[in-house]
């Protein structure tokens, strides 16, 4: 809204902001705050179907919200990569559903995205369009950005399994095994360990 600008009568609030297309610069014409606005996915990207987008964003956040409450016991990097994607998510989430109404421009679920971080970068192709810099962006496109490259870069720590730990069935019962070092390895077949064995399973 600081880019946008908005205007609320009856609260007294009147905040211009910037006119479309116009631009600021911030680091000379490597980086600039320049206001757009699309009606696509993170970075400007358009597919189409604008209401099967926001209906898509509505339950692809509500399952990231609940995987994040059921995990919420496990390691700290699934939690905060989700919780990432998750706020950018809900972010252009809030632009596409409410904007057009506080706008006064297009019904609910159909409002723009408002982007305004532009850096320049070199010429690339996507999806058939060239572009002279990288598209224009905003926070919530960062915030999905950085949630996936923390799942890509730390993958393994991210999904890491716990180690099932071996049980020895025993006529008393299973007792689990301890890991043991190469110089002195489990054998059940050792007299002296099968003692120490049946002594463990007869005390429990």
């Amino acid at each position: 809204m600081l880019v946008k600008g908005i205007r609320i009568p009856w609260l007294g609030i009147n905040f211009i902001g910037m006119q479309f297309g116009t631009s600021k610069s911030v680091i000379g014409n490597f980086l600039k705050i320049t206001f757009i606005e699309n009606q696509g996915m993170a970075f400007g990207l358009d597919l189409g179907y604008k209401m099967f987008l926001t209906i898509f964003t509505i339950l692809a956040s509500i399952i990231i919200l609940y995987y994040i409450f059921k995990h919420r016991n496990d390691g700290k990097l699934i939690r905060i990569s989700l919780a990432f994607i998750l706020a950018g998510a809900v972010g252009n989430l809030i632009d596409r559903t409410f904007y057009g109404l506080i706008y006064n421009y297009a019904p609910i679920f159909y409002g723009k995205v408002v982007d305004f971080i532009q850096v320049d970068f070199w010429h690339f192709t996507l999806f058939g369009r060239t572009y002279t810099s990288w598209p224009i962006f905003n926070i919530a496109d960062v915030s999905v950005t950085i949630g996936f490259l923390i799942i890509l870069i730390f993958h393994k720590k991210v999904f890491k399994h716990k180690e099932e730990i071996p049980v020895l069935s025993t006529g008393s019962g299973d007792l689990p095994i301890e890991p043991h070092s190469n110089e002195n390895p489990l054998d059940i077949n050792n007299p002296a360990q099968q003692d120490d064995v049946d002594k463990t399973a007869h005390i429990e």
